[in-house]
């Protein structure tokens, strides 16, 4: 995407996102759904085979870029399994954190492992296009390894709403590289450790018949440069961002003025 004069974005943005709703709703609606129903009791275990051990660095220095304090109020957007309200709660504890997913599966996984660990996480289960809560309910608010399967305009519009002014909102994801070789051979690797770690893990048929699905999210979604300039369309300010890995994966964090 080159990116137009301010009052073209709108445009543009529109555009993209009529596109991969139009390519995708169907697999958003129905199949993704299942697909982490089925993963839910690996899909932490998936993600380090997957991800070639790195999965747990880039969790920890997502974490660790978020600045919030005991008594803060925490939503953790398509929390899954709550990696990140736990990883957070190790570093500060005394946050109040509430996971929200669409998934059951996952958020029953999510909740085993606080109790593990001893952790207090609010579960709730919801849309992320239509947050359950309040204008103005949260400090802090994360969104991990999940807006390339969203509606992300109206997802972070949505992340909007329920922070407070000053809040803070924090992303991570595995986004379209905006080196083109950068992109081709993380796709073809994509492609080749999804069906890997599918016969790995013995997934169901969901899993496998959404293979093709995962690289196409990835080649349709944003670059790391891209999504800075839609969170500041949708007005956040102080927008920043870091990137790993060549941009396969990037850290952005904006403020609700």
């Amino acid at each position: 995407m080159n990116f137009a004069p301010r009052e073209d974005l709108g445009l543009q943005f529109s555009s993209r996102e009529s596109l991969r709703r139009r390519e995708f709703e169907q697999i958003w609606g129905n199949e993704l759904h299942a697909v982490f129903s089925d993963v839910a009791p690996y899909y932490d275990r998936a993600s380090k085979i997957a991800s070639v051990g790195l999965y747990p660095r880039w969790l920890g220095r997502f974490v660790s870029l978020i600045d919030a304090r005991p008594g803060q109020e925490m939503l953790d957007v398509c929390a899954g399994t709550n990696a990140i309200g736990l990883g957070l709660l190790a570093r500060v504890p005394g946050v109040d954190v509430c996971a929200m997913d669409r998934s059951a599966a996952m958020q029953a996984t999510g909740r085993r492992l606080a109790r593990a660990r001893g952790c207090r996480i609010a579960s709730v289960i919801g849309d992320a296009h239509s947050l359950p809560f309040p204008d103005r309910s949260f400090d802090v608010v994360t969104l991990g390894w999940a807006s390339r399967h969203l509606r992300i305009m109206d997802a972070f519009q949505e992340i909007r709403r329920v922070l407070r002014p000053g809040g803070r909102f924090y992303h991570c994801d595995m986004l379209r590289p905006r080196n083109r070789v950068v992109e081709e051979l993380y796709c073809a690797y994509l492609k080749a450790c999804v069906s890997t770690t599918a016969l790995l893990f013995r997934s169901g048929p969901e899993a496998w018949n959404c293979r093709d699905y995962f690289v196409r999210a990835i080649q349709r979604f944003y670059s790391a440069e891209e999504l800075s300039a839609l969170l500041a369309h949708v007005g956040f300010a102080e927008v920043g961002c870091r990137q790993a890995t060549g941009g396969v994966v990037a850290f952005h964090q904006a403020r609700k003025i």
